[in-house]
């Protein structure tokens, strides 16, 4: 299994629509300034956040349970930005809607700048022919408020090449996230 490569990544955005919308450079700037940089790296895609926001309140008392998920135990919130509680958490998802082709497996690390910050940003491997909008875990652990920035990389995705296509994809099982738009709840 090998690491695809920045003119792969282009091929595949370009030709089969693997990452919408796409941005087949590092985007460092825009009109407004310096942002966390997004886009096309040497091995990776940097993805972006959006500006769709899920943050985790106990006013309910709720107990999160993955098998059973209490929608009030979040509040959304639409912004440019995010402040996520200290020692809190906050899900939101990607402005880039995915592809995974048929013999790829993905892997999403989040950025340097977040961990840097105390931030932590997870994302589950996105498995052959899965696609959507990918949910985004932000983990505060500072006992401070955090900033997340929307419309800005916050993750990289590294695309490994299987050596053989599998039998059976997350597709052809149906995988229950298969086709996600949004911020996407647990479901069991």
């Amino acid at each position: 299994m090998g690491i695809k490569s920045d003119s792969w990544i282009r091929r595949m955005a370009n030709e089969k629509g693997m990452i919408e919308p796409f941005e087949s450079h590092q985007v460092r700037h825009s009109d407004e300034g310096r942002v966390i940089s997004y886009g096309t790296s040497s091995y990776g895609y940097d993805i972006r956040c959006s500006d769709e926001f899920k943050i985790f309140t106990n006013i309910n008392s709720a107990v999160v349970d993955p098998k059973n998920f209490d929608e009030n135990s979040f509040v959304d919130i639409k912004s440019d930005v995010c402040i996520i509680p200290p020692n809190s958490f906050a899900l939101a998802r990607t402005v880039e809607y995915l592809r995974i082709p048929r013999d790829v497996l993905t892997i999403c690390l989040g950025k340097s700048t977040y961990a840097r910050c105390g931030i932590i940003v997870n994302v589950t491997p996105l498995e052959p022919e899965w696609e959507g909008h990918v949910t985004l875990e932000f983990s505060n652990t500072t006992p401070l408020p955090a900033k997340i920035y929307a419309n800005e990389g916050v993750a990289q995705i590294l695309f490994l090449g299987a050596d053989e296509i599998c039998e059976t994809s997350y597709g052809d099982r149906g995988g229950k996230y298969q086709g996600q738009t949004g911020v996407t709840l647990p479901k069991a």
